[in-house]
């Protein structure tokens, strides 16, 4: 599989996270009372018939995910939604996420988007797309000519 390569994705993701971190720093709230938008790890996986896209959404509601696919790019978003903090509580620690999380990506082969089929279980979003059957390599059988007989082989 040929993977596109794309030298400012991981700038871009830096950038957004130092300018999160800058606007945590500068606001007179605690650091988990602002939204926070998060990228969404993906694996993905081909084989001869497909791609398998695993995605971790631990915690998540399936219903709160939506995924769509055209022109050939998948997209994930959803949102998780923020505990309210109570007055007589208080936090000493909150690193679990919350806010929303978006992630497209282009797949470089085209896929038959009427047959794809999401699974979450345990946490992971498993997602089959099959390749269409334009795209699946294809065996091409090689005629041969006996010059002694004039005839074809295959």
């Amino acid at each position: 599989m040929l993977t596109r390569l794309d030298p400012f994705r991981e700038l871009f993701a830096m950038q957004k996270t130092m300018d999160r971190l800058f606007d945590r720093a500068l606001s007179n709230e605690p650091n988990w009372s602002m939204p926070v938008v998060w990228d969404l790890a993906l694996d993905v996986i081909e084989n001869k018939d497909g791609f398998v896209v695993k995605a971790s959404l631990p915690g998540v509601n399936p219903d709160d995910v939506e995924i769509t696919f055209d022109n050939n790019v998948l997209t994930i978003k959803g949102d998780v939604k923020e505990e309210k903090e109570s007055k007589e509580e208080q936090y000493h620690l909150r690193e679990r996420r919350c806010g929303s999380f978006s992630r497209s990506i282009s797949l470089p082969i085209q896929v038959r988007s009427e047959s794809i089929q999401a699974s979450y279980d345990a946490g992971v979003l498993t997602l089959h797309l099959p390749k269409a059957e334009e795209a699946k390599p294809k065996k091409i059988a090689i005629n041969r000519v006996n010059l002694l007989e004039g005839k074809t082989k295959k």
